[in-house]
């Protein structure tokens, strides 16, 4: 007998399992020469950890700096993960919400890219859009307030 592992590496899985658990993301993929594997679950919430990075480009100041104004934060939407924030479905769409827009509680207000992975962004309640503090296709960090709901 031969002491080669034939089959999948049930303790990868495992080991990949417990970091999605561990950061909350929603899929993990790993790839070398002789196989890979993709983890993914479905979450409501998703809270990922990811590293960060500059654009590629310098870009105009941002609306607002991520310690965002005292009266704002209170009623400010957070970033639940790290990613690119886009404002519309699709470039050239028509963006999801615009300054002054009612808005219900669970609509999307903008979308978040990580991991290749497009994560709709609800709003946390009902109310009107009085502030976007992002631009469309910025980069994004966890906490970062987004969008103001008031």
């Amino acid at each position: 007998m031969t002491n080669k592992k034939t089959g999948v590496d049930q303790q990868l899985i495992r080991d990949l399992a417990d970091i999605l658990n561990d950061t909350n993301l929603t899929e993990i993929e790993v790839e070398n020469d002789e196989f890979k594997v993709r983890i993914s679950r479905q979450a409501q919430a998703v809270h990922a950890v990811a590293p960060s990075y500059a654009p590629a480009a310098p870009q105009a100041a941002p609306a607002a700096p991520p310690p965002a104004a005292p009266e704002a934060s209170k009623d400010a939407v957070p970033s639940p993960m790290v990613g690119t924030a886009y404002l519309a479905p699709a470039p050239g769409a028509k963006a999801f919400i615009e300054i002054g827009q009612k808005v219900s509680e669970g609509q999307t207000l903008l979308i978040i890219e990580a991991m290749k992975t497009m994560n709709q962004i609800p709003a946390p309640r009902a109310g009107t859009v009085t502030a976007i503090l992002i631009d469309d296709a910025q980069p994004v960090e966890f906490g970062q307030p987004l969008v103001v709901v008031e």
